[in-house]
């Protein structure tokens, strides 16, 4: 390990000790570790369940690893480490200031792999999750990586350009994006109602409000233009590793014909299973049948 990825632990001792070594498999205890890594000028909240295999959960924008805590407890309890971040500016995690970008989001996930020392480590992300992972593997290779789920990502890219006819003109993204610096708790609100499903608890939906208003609304600017405007095609097409992609046919936010299905086609062992009536956000509202599918491909 070296200094720029120096876990730190706090708070309670030695809590964050499965973060660095994983005991043999024969005695599998319980394990519960928190603690703090450094990446760069940020540093990150990490938390793990379980041990086992690394299975490291990414949230997308505006959402803290809580997001994950549903289909943690299923992993750990199958057998595997579960382990999740805070992306800068999120969360726990502190907000530098800066960083507000895929390559350095790209090294802050670097930073908690080589942490882990992981090997045959697998990449669990949401959304804008997805981004992260891509430049990842653009950046760093995907040989310590066994296996990627991305699951509704807003991949691979979604502004217009001559080679992209099918995207979102550069100034229609920028009027979407103004509400953000306006009032981000209203744009919350509004937008609450296609995250979810009409099924959805109150409870949920005001559960998941709230984790998105725990982000830096810089970090949630700066990432939402970054996001707009950046090109994962070169990306994903060097992905390795066998990938299930998963997207719902309702997803509003990030619709299967510009995202899922483009996405899939990019990654060379990519399969696609698509959620009949699903939104944006299947791993809650599909919880059961992603925890099933998750489960089943890390085998």
């Amino acid at each position: 390990m070296n200094r720029r990825s120096a876990l730190m632990l706090g708070g309670l001792g030695a809590c964050g000790a499965s973060l660095l070594a994983a005991p043999p498999a024969e005695a599998r205890p319980a394990s519960v570790g928190e603690g703090r890594l450094r990446s760069g000028d940020a540093e990150l909240f990490v938390r793990a369940w379980g041990v086992g295999r690394p299975v490291i959960f990414m949230a997308g924008w505006t959402l803290p690893s809580d997001f994950w805590a549903y289909s943690m407890l299923a992993a750990a309890q199958a057998g595997h480490q579960a382990v999740a971040y805070d992306r800068r500016g999120h969360g726990r995690s502190s907000d530098p200031g800066r960083g507000y970008d895929h390559d350095t989001l790209a090294d802050d996930l670097h930073a908690v792999i080589q942490t882990l020392d992981g090997r045959e480590v697998v990449l669990v992300g949401h959304s804008m999750a997805a981004m992260e992972i891509a430049r990842y593997v653009s950046r760093h290779s995907d040989r310590r990586v066994g296996k990627i789920v991305l699951a509704s990502p807003i991949t691979p890219f979604l502004m217009r350009s001559d080679d992209n006819p099918g995207g979102i003109p550069r100034q229609m993204l920028a009027t979407l994006r103004e509400p953000l610096s306006r009032d981000f708790p209203a744009w919350i609100r509004s937008n609450s109602d296609p995250f979810f499903t009409p099924e959805t608890s109150i409870d949920m939906r005001s559960w998941g409000e709230g984790l998105m208003l725990q982000t830096s609304l810089y970090a949630a600017t700066e990432l939402a233009r970054a996001n707009a405007e950046t090109d994962f095609r070169h990306d994903l097409s060097r992905i390795s590793a066998p990938t299930l992609v998963v997207h719902g046919d309702r997803d509003v936010s990030a619709p299967l014909a510009m995202t899922g299905e483009p996405t899939a086609r990019l990654i060379p062992q990519a399969s696609l299973k698509v959620y009949s009536g699903a939104p944006h956000g299947l791993p809650l509202t599909h919880l059961e049948q992603f925890n099933a599918d998750l489960l089943a491909f890390l085998g």
